[in-house]
């Protein structure tokens, strides 16, 4: 997954009010009146590791490869357990280098005659060229954490829905096609989220707010305020790090701002306008601002650690339930 890290003036001055990369909040952002909690099923971080090793045993996801179709169907059939509301949305989508692949978005709805929405958003497609790493730079990636990651909470997600129904409705959209591009090509990446924030699944389709769930399952992970989420969707980012910390896994996510990343959700702000933060680990110490996993061979189960899925499952599980 290429995220173009923007790091320019105009930037700066567009986020506006927003706190820069150095700078800290000490404290919380003041919070609504405190109400009543909502009992949910609990996260099990046991279920979304085994659901990250299920999608790695295909091998890379590649758009066009045997594991890619593979995993397609995998994923459908596993979301199909849990919701009889599950669709494909397939289309003939061209890359930056001239091919050809059929996209392949994957949503899952709860509750589809509830008004009031959230969509909750992953991409499941892997990493064609291992670009950041030293040797075997144009063979593909296991993309356990980019990628795989992401999709296992949503998962492990979706079987709570399954369980106990929330009291708002969701959507569940899997994005294909988000890793294939080239840094060199503006909106090569992202062609799943770009497509679908064009071409929502459901004619006229609106969410109250939405979440990417992107590198979510690192060990020592720390994600940080990113800086499109805080510009589109602060609020939305805020409720979820309140609950966070709230819950005991402060340690995972700081109240400090990142550079702004050009991921999934940055589409479906710009394109489909819905407010959508984006979960993602930043390593400020590293020349990338992502681990030292991120685009080679090393991005395997051994990244993988049950603590940050429980983390980043449990925080937003409750946020959904919540509303």
């Amino acid at each position: 997954m290429k995220k173009r890290i923007l790091f320019g003036l105009l930037l700066l001055l567009a986020v506006g009010a927003c706190k820069n990369e150095s700078s800290e909040t000490q404290e919380k952002a003041p919070e609504q009146p405190a109400k009543a909690a909502v009992t949910h099923p609990p996260f099990n971080a046991d279920s979304a590791y085994a659901w990250v090793q299920a999608q790695v045993n295909f091998g890379p996801r590649t758009p066009g490869s045997a594991a890619h179709a593979a995993c397609a169907d995998y994923l459908v059939k596993t979301l199909q357990r849990f919701t009889p509301e599950v669709q494909v949305q397939s289309a003939p989508i061209k890359a930056h280098d001239g091919k050809t692949f059929q996209l392949k978005n994957i949503i899952a709805s709860f509750n589809p005659d509830q008004k009031k929405r959230v969509v909750l958003a992953a991409h499941w497609d892997t990493r064609p060229r291992a670009d950041q790493d030293t040797e075997r730079t144009n063979q593909a990636i296991d993309g356990a954490n980019d990628g795989a990651s992401g999709v296992a909470v949503l998962l492990e997600m979706a079987r709570n829905f399954a369980i106990q129904a929330p009291g708002v409705g969701v959507d569940i959209v899997l994005f294909d096609l988000e890793d294939y591009g080239v840094s060199e090509v503006s909106d090569s990446y992202c062609l799943g989220s770009q497509y679908w924030a064009a071409n929502p699944h459901k004619a006229g389709y609106r969410a109250e707010y939405g979440i990417l769930y992107d590198m979510v399952g690192g060990k020592d992970a720390r994600f940080y305020m990113e800086g499109y989420s805080m510009y589109y969707a602060p609020h939305v980012m805020r409720k979820v790090w309140n609950a966070a910390h709230d819950l005991g896994f402060g340690s995972f996510f700081t109240f400090q701002q990142s550079s702004p990343i050009t991921d999934d959700h940055y589409y479906v702000n710009k394109i489909a306008r819905i407010p959508m933060i984006d979960i993602i680990e930043h390593d400020p110490t590293t020349p990338t601002g992502f681990g030292k996993y991120w685009h080679t061979h090393d991005d395997t189960m051994e990244v993988i650690d049950r603590a940050t899925l429980q983390a980043v499952g449990q925080s937003t599980l409750w946020v959904v339930y919540q509303e």
